[in-house]
């Protein structure tokens, strides 16, 4: 197997980061609009409801952008296919499922933690201050940790990588 540089996945991440930009766009701009009272009072309510659904209009939807597109017959997503890697088990088989949703759970525990936080400091909770805080410099330190770990191992793998035993190789399609 050839294994993808570190490089060509961050164009891939890019390329869907693009993709997310895309479909936020169209949540807030569109959905959000048409439903500004509704969505008004969900965002205002508790940081709990404003955590909830920020999750189902934002991080649901690209996490199952991800898990849906990497244990699919692609192995990955726009991003991925554009850059010519795909996702494969340790033996270099599609992953399933269970597989995918792992990975993917682990990529966007970060950026979930940070979202909570944020609604913490936003509209006041009973979690203190000091905790938020703390929360959010572990956000960063996995973030950095995230950007690392790649460059420290020959294969390329991520932490998300080694949690759910997968890899990103080049694919001749």
């Amino acid at each position: 197997m050839s294994y993808s540089t570190f490089r060509y996945r961050i164009y891939a991440f890019l390329l869907d980061y693009f993709v997310i930009v895309i479909y936020g766009v169209f949540v807030v701009g569109t959905i959000s609009f048409a439903f500004q009272s509704y969505f008004q009072y969900l965002f205002s309510a508790s940081s709990a409801m404003a955590e909830l659904t920020g999750f189902c209009m934002m991080t649901l939807p690209v996490s199952l952008y991800f898990i849906l597109c990497e244990c699919s017959k692609w192995q990955g997503t726009l991003g991925k296919r554009k850059m010519g890697v795909c996702v494969v088990d340790g033996s270099g088989q599609r992953i399933g499922i269970v597989r995918s949703v792992v990975r993917t759970s682990v990529k966007f525990l970060p950026w979930e933690l940070a979202h909570f936080s944020i609604w913490q400091l936003m509209i006041p909770s009973s979690i203190s201050d000091i905790t938020i805080y703390i929360t959010l410099s572990i956000v960063n330190m996995a973030i950095l940790v995230y950007i690392l770990i790649p460059l420290t191992n020959k294969k390329r793998k991520n932490v998300y990588d080694w949690v759910a035993g997968t890899e990103v190789i080049y694919c001749h399609k």
